[in-house]
């Protein structure tokens, strides 16, 4: 039980200010210079300094620039996109591997249809989002939202695969490091998340090099292959079937074949959800990227497909397709030594598509009240902060619990993808009915056409790849729309309860009683009455006297005797009325506590509870204060019938 006694000096202060009428509104302009002047430190080192809005232009990207930021994830699919196909065709025998080059034709006819579609996407949906926009646009919210939670886990599991491919080469050429394969998937990962935190442009600079290097070694590879193949290994790297069971090449081989190989389509759809990275003008940039990306993407995966075919490639457990050909090609050189490493690095740096594209699809989530606010907001480098930081947590969560594997994502690659392209195709076909531009009704067929293939694609990866780790993106995406539709029901009880989008009454003001905990008279108390004084009408200085018997005066909590305070605060005179609470609690939180619940219960007044604070001049010292503003904060931090607030008093501070 809580004993009071009350020593009243003073009269309580009114604390009254006349203000001058002033407009109803006024344009304030602020320009902020102290962080460009602060010094260095390690955080500003890694990330830069910040930038202004009007600096945020150059860190957008130009066609060149967005192969590298937002086509790497396709670009490099060409290192399993054909071995994927390889991988199902060769149960079908040597026979069946003939069939490599005629479906990889229909396969780039695909990627010429969904080109085409997203270049369409890009010019009438600028804003980004891709599958996202067209299917909320078209088909609606709910099949909007399975776009996006669909796009979510493709773009989570494309960073994953990219780095845990690109570590699994590193690991293959030293074999030593195949035991530690999480540190360097991670540590790979910190460095993708600290440059994207800089910028998209820096990063697509930095990894211009290397995507050029790759693209030209792979055309070089071609080009020797068809005119002049060196063939110095051909004889050891030709086809032995080694599976002691076959199938007879029929349609639904094929179709498998087909569906595999489609993974090296998976990366084509982040250009378009990335539209607002790019530099004004906006639309005929990504166009010009996105046909980029097609032309480079579609005559490699013939190139390789028609080598494959001449070489009589097939599938090796100890070197993949691609590396049979580049060894036959041209050799196990310094030149194939080279290339294998610039593919290595490639192959990790994929997994920067997913930043480009991911961070932007979720503002947009943001601004549709799907995904918390914070994800609209971008940081001091002009960039979607939260998303960068969340697709890393996640993508390094997956790496950890596959073990840096690729084997173990693979079955879940391209389902989310596969269904973005699906219900983009299909939410083209709506949008060209019933807009009817000209030329409506080829263009409505080209993209049902895509539909219906990239549809059966997504069903036969389903079908044949569920009981390998596909059941989870089928449980994955439905909880990631009931995370949207709970976030989004939140949101919509915050507008009831705020009114939003109505002019609420005038505020009222009310009369407010400042509660400011003292342990003895001093400058700190002395600071904390001036400022209660600046806060309300009526201030209360407030000290807990702690009466334990067993304690002498000297170990105490708060030693000042209560006879000597009073005699002191009464000749001191602040003008403010203190209060003595006598408690046989070893703490002042909860007197305190108890002491605020009796008066709100007494008074109808705001209640402001001001904390004094030293603020030593070297945070080291932090620690040598009893922190006793931290554990009353903690207490009266969820109470919203008071403000809890601090009077913060510096050491080296001038006076006033």
């Amino acid at each position: 039980m809580v004993h009071r006694n009350k020593w009243r000096t003073g009269n309580s202060a009114s604390n009254s200010t006349t203000v001058q009428d002033e407009p109803a509104q006024r344009e304030l302009r602020f320009t902020t210079t102290r962080s460009e002047k602060s010094p260095l430190n390690l955080w500003r080192l890694l990330i830069g300094r910040p930038l202004r809005t009007s600096e945020s232009a150059k860190e957008r990207i130009n066609p060149i620039e967005g192969l590298s930021a937002l086509s790497l994830d396709a670009l490099t699919s060409v290192a399993y996109g054909p071995e994927a196909l390889l991988s199902v065709l060769v149960v079908g025998g040597a026979t069946a591997l003939n069939a490599m080059l005629p479906i990889t034709i229909v396969i780039v006819i695909l990627l010429a249809i969904l080109v085409t579609s997203y270049r369409q996407v890009i010019e009438a949906y600028p804003t980004g989002g891709g599958a996202y926009a067209v299917s909320k646009a078209n088909l609606g919210k709910n099949i909007s939202l399975v776009a996006a939670a669909a796009l979510i886990v493709d773009y989570t599991l494309t960073v994953a695969v990219s780095i845990a491919a690109g570590v699994g080469a590193l690991t293959s050429a030293f074999p030593q490091l195949a035991p530690q394969t999480v540190p360097p998937c991670l540590a790979f990962l910190a460095i993708l998340t600290l440059m994207n935190l800089r910028g998209l442009g820096e990063t697509a600079r930095v990894f211009l090099l290397p995507t050029a290097l790759f693209i030209i070694g792979i055309y070089a590879v071609i080009v020797l292959g068809l005119i002049h193949p060196l063939a110095l290994s051909a004889k050891d790297l030709t086809f032995h079937i080694t599976s002691k069971t076959t199938q007879t090449l029929g349609i639904l081989l094929i179709l498998k074949a087909f569906s595999a190989g489609c993974s090296a389509l998976t990366g084509v759809e982040a250009i378009a959800n990335g539209v607002p990275l790019y530099k004004e003008p906006r639309v005929p940039r990504a166009k010009k990227t996105e046909m980029l990306l097609g032309l480079i993407l579609g005559s490699m995966l013939i190139g390789l497909a028609v080598l494959a075919n001449r070489f009589h490639v097939a599938p090796n457990a100890t070197q993949t397709a691609l590396s049979q050909i580049m060894a036959i090609t041209m050799g196990r050189n310094f030149a194939f030594l080279a290339l294998s490493i610039i593919i290595t690095l490639v192959l990790g740096l994929a997994a920067n598509t997913s930043f480009g594209g991911l961070p932007i699809l979720a503002s947009l989530l943001a601004q549709d009240n799907f995904l918390p606010h914070r994800f609209a907001l971008k940081g001091e480098r002009q960039v979607f902060s939260t998303g960068i930081w969340t697709l890393s947590f996640f993508s390094a969560l997956l790496l950890i619990g596959v073990n840096g594997n690729t084997n173990n994502l693979i079955p879940m690659f391209a389902i989310g993808v596969f269904t973005g392209f699906t219900l983009s195709q299909i939410g083209l076909v709506v949008h060209w009915k019933r807009t009817k531009p000209s030329r409506w009704k080829r263009k409505a067929a080209i993209n049902g056409f895509g539909a219906t293939v990239t549809g059966v694609s997504t069903l036969i990866f389903l079908l044949t790849k569920f009981l390998n780790g596909a059941w989870l993106v089928v449980i994955a995406v439905p909880l990631i729309i009931l995370l949207f539709l709970r976030i989004k029901n939140y949101y919509l009880r915050v507008s009831t309860s705020l009114q939003l989008g109505t002019i609420p009454s005038k505020p009222k003001s009310q009369e407010t009683t400042v509660i400011i905990p003292i342990s003895q008279i001093s400058k700190l108390t002395q600071y904390a009455i001036g400022e209660a004084l600046s806060l309300g009408q009526k201030a209360i200085a407030l000290y807990v006297y702690n009466t334990d018997p067993t304690l002498d005066e000297s170990q105490k909590l708060t030693p000042t005797k209560k006879d000597d305070l009073a005699k002191e605060w009464m000749k001191w005179n602040p003008g403010i009325q203190l209060e003595i609470i006598e408690s046989d609690y070893s703490s002042i939180v909860k007197p305190i506590v108890d002491y605020i619940d009796q008066l709100r219960n007494s008074i109808d007044n705001q209640i402001v509870v001001l904390i004094p604070v030293i603020i030593p001049d070297k945070g080291r010292y932090r620690i040598l204060h009893n922190q006793t503003d931290l554990l009353l904060s903690a207490s009266l931090s969820k109470r919203s019938d008071l403000i809890v607030a601090r009077a913060k008093y510096r050491l080296d501070r001038t006076e006033r």
